[in-house]
């Protein structure tokens, strides 16, 4: 007779079998009865994979255009295993289910996806129901949430903005100015010195990647090198993965003294140097974030200027997470329908080493900022001067990020405190997010000023005609303080520029950082069209039926480009399609159909919410870094590319460049710079 263990033992295999055949019967009983199968839609291509093997390229083949015009504007397209997905390109139906993020949360496996690159579960990015809500609430609206505000009234003062309103915004303008400029200074040293030309390596790529690339790179110290963080894929996206590392190359001068030296014999035409913007854009708005949003300094451009081989504790963290998390599993796609193998997901020693790093070092930066809030609350408290308690530190007691998130933490009502842990995700969420959405939309503008030089030829004249503050010329990379009323006027009238709105709008419109969205019905729901479309069997409906767990696909790219809301040319960066004289009632009219947060588009996602607001939280911080950076780097440098070189969209989370002859390099955006010399510089002809 067998022994228990025994019996254990041989009934384990049958059980785990039997599990996994229920799971594949019930998701084939679960589509026979879905009120998706009804609506029309493409063939399957493959049994496993579905239709996704099509949606990978599909920024490049208009794939989701085709289908709306093939099938309407509502219909399904097979995902894993043939399940159907539900795709809506109707704007009515886009809306609805936009507008009410907690009844359409994030699909488990996306949630999975972004916790697992640092976010964690308790990040605004991953959170839902009443802890989003919380924390929107929180990082929008610091008034009144917190008691101390009622308390020490003289400390806090009249706080009447959000975390992220304009007002808040513009008090990260200098910062944003400081990187553009050091940028510009980057490039304008390689274009004085182009034999010491090199393309940064990734500061999120992890050292043993970077040296198993060098040994086995054949090419010259020139070219471009792939990073493993670098390749594309359309599983468990790495948002840091831009950087294109290559090897070592020679130093080139750094400093603007250098600079000066190296371009006073420059002629008005000089030659243009082929620079890979991408790694460079990704470094800048990194340090950005890092001193806006955390008060943490990554030193990312210095350190890449300067050739250093280490990038800072926090940054090598991050590269471990991420390269791990962009990594396709077989086992990701079977969590997707067997919950119960997330309990097998391991870790190995790197990634614990670094997840304990970002958390020593998230903890330290919380900690310092919350001593120094509890000691000006102390101050606050025994003055009856506001202008005295207002006027402290700045770093601590300003607007940013990390400000806001420990005044919630030092609130003395809990429902409306954050965890420790909850704080911590909020820092690694914005780092994911707030960083390379903004570099990715500022190399799609460079690359659509380089296609039309007349539009950046128009830019440039736009930019120039504002007069530049003695205190923020050239030869200054740090707004003096001295002049902070000056620079504040200054720096609005560049946000009221409308050549550079239109531009930024426009690049925004056809290269939305992210192309996709995805969705899941958390109950049987009616959604409503704009239209009647016709089903698989030939009725008319006048809405979509769907059940609890129908995943919803949102092609925000597809919606920003359709040619009923933009016209004919709605492929066509056009610029001037924004200016007054072209939107008239009939563009608005169909302008307005689209209900996003920003510019009747859905870039930033939407912008009615009724139960649950999943737009973009920062969306004024990155349209006041995009129009720093462009006027830094547009009115003093020219943009050109090679018109045989034919540039594609790699879609994983964020759309990126890739040049399609150049696919063994990954992600690049190779771009031609040369200066412009100012206007007064002694030089009748400016090349433009």
């Amino acid at each position: 007779m067998l022994s228990l263990a025994t019996t254990l033992l041989l009934l384990c295999p049958i059980v785990l079998v039997l599990y996994f055949v229920w799971g594949f019967l019930l998701l084939l009983f679960r589509q026979a009865g879905s009120p998706l199968r009804h609506l029309p839609g493409p063939p399957s291509a493959s049994l496993f994979m579905g239709n996704l093997e099509d949606l990978h390229d599909q920024e490049n083949t208009n794939l989701v255009a085709r289908w709306a015009r093939d099938y309407g504007t509502v219909f399904v397209y097979r995902g894993f295993m043939g399940g159907r997905r539900l795709m809506l390109v109707d704007p009515v139906a886009v809306n609805y289910v936009m507008s009410r993020g907690y009844d359409y949360p994030k699909p488990d496996f996306v949630r999975d996806s972004l916790a697992s690159m640092a976010s964690g579960y308790e990040g605004l990015l991953t959170a839902d129901g009443e802890m989003h809500r919380k924390q929107r609430k929180i990082l929008s609206i610091p008034r009144e949430l917190v008691r101390s505000i009622a308390l020490f009234p003289a400390f806090w003062g009249p706080v009447p903005n959000q975390a992220f309103s304009a007002a808040q915004v513009k008090s990260f303008t200098p910062i944003f100015w400081e990187k553009a400029t050091r940028l510009r200074d980057i490039w304008l040293d390689i274009t004085a010195s182009p034999l010491s030309f090199f393309t940064p390596a990734d500061p999120l790529t992890t050292r043993e990647s970077a040296e198993g690339l060098e040994d086995t790179d054949p090419e010259p110290a020139t070219s471009n090198t792939l990073s493993p963080s670098a390749l594309t894929t359309s599983f468990l996206p790495n948002p840091f993965s831009s950087f294109v590392p290559s090897k070592a190359s020679p130093p080139f001068p750094t400093t603007v003294r250098a600079r000066h030296a190296a371009t006073s014999s420059v002629e008005c035409s000089s030659e243009p140097c082929r620079v890979d913007v991408l790694p460079w854009l990704g470094r800048a708005t990194l340090d950005v974030i890092g001193a806006a949003g955390l008060g943490y300094a990554f030193n990312s451009l210095e350190a890449a200027a300067e050739r250093r081989e280490s990038e800072s504790e926090l940054a090598r963290a991050f590269a471990v997470i991420f390269s791990t998390a962009r990594k396709f599993r077989v086992m990701t796609v079977l969590q997707v329908w067997f919950p119960v193998l997330r309990s097998f997901r391991t870790e190995n020693a790197t990634m614990r080493q670094a997840m304990a790093t970002m958390r020593k070092i998230g903890t330290e930066l919380i900690e310092q900022r919350r001593d120094h809030v509890l000691a000006e609350i102390e101050k606050a408290a025994h003055t009856t001067e506001k202008a005295d308690a207002i006027e402290g530190d700045k770093s601590v007691l300003g607007r940013d990020l990390l400000s806001v998130l420990i005044r919630s933490n030092v609130a003395e009502i809990p429902t409306e405190r954050m965890s420790m842990n909850e704080t911590l995700c909020q820092i690694s969420t914005f780092l994911t997010a707030g960083h390379e959405t903004s570099s990715s939309s500022l190399t799609w503008t460079l690359y659509a000023l380089s296609r039309n030089p007349a539009s950046q030829a128009k830019l440039r004249a736009e930019l120039r005609s504002l007069p530049l503050p003695p205190s923020l010329s050239m030869d200054c990379t740090s707004p003096a303080t001295d002049d902070a009323d000056l620079h504040t006027a200054f720096f609005e009238c560049i946000m009221h520029l409308p050549y550079l709105d239109a531009i930024v709008r426009e690049s925004l419109r056809l290269y939305a950082p992210i192309s996709t969205t995805m969705r899941v019905a958390s109950a049987d729901d009616v959604i409503p069209v704009a239209a009647p479309f016709t089903d698989r069997r030939g009725r008319e409906c006048p809405h979509i039926r769907v059940r609890r767990g129908d995943i919803i696909s949102i092609p925000l790219q597809a919606l920003n480009k359709s040619t009923d809301v933009w016209g004919d040319d709605a492929e066509v960066f056009r610029p001037e399609r924004w200016t007054p004289d072209e939107v008239d009632e009939g563009a608005s009219r169909r302008r307005a159909a689209v209900q996003g947060l920003w510019g009747n588009m859905m870039t930033f996602g939407g912008g009615n919410p009724v139960n649950g607001n999943r737009s973009c939280i920062g969306y004024r911080f990155a349209l006041n870094e995009i129009k720093i950076f462009l006027y830094v780097l547009v009115r003093d440098l020219e943009f050109s590319i090679d018109p045989a070189i034919e540039v594609e969209k790699k879609v994983n989370v964020l759309t990126r460049p890739s040049v399609k002859s150049e696919p063994h390099r990954g992600n690049q955006m190779p771009l031609y710079i040369r200066r412009v010399l100012p206007l007064d510089g002694g030089c009748e002809d400016v090349h433009m």
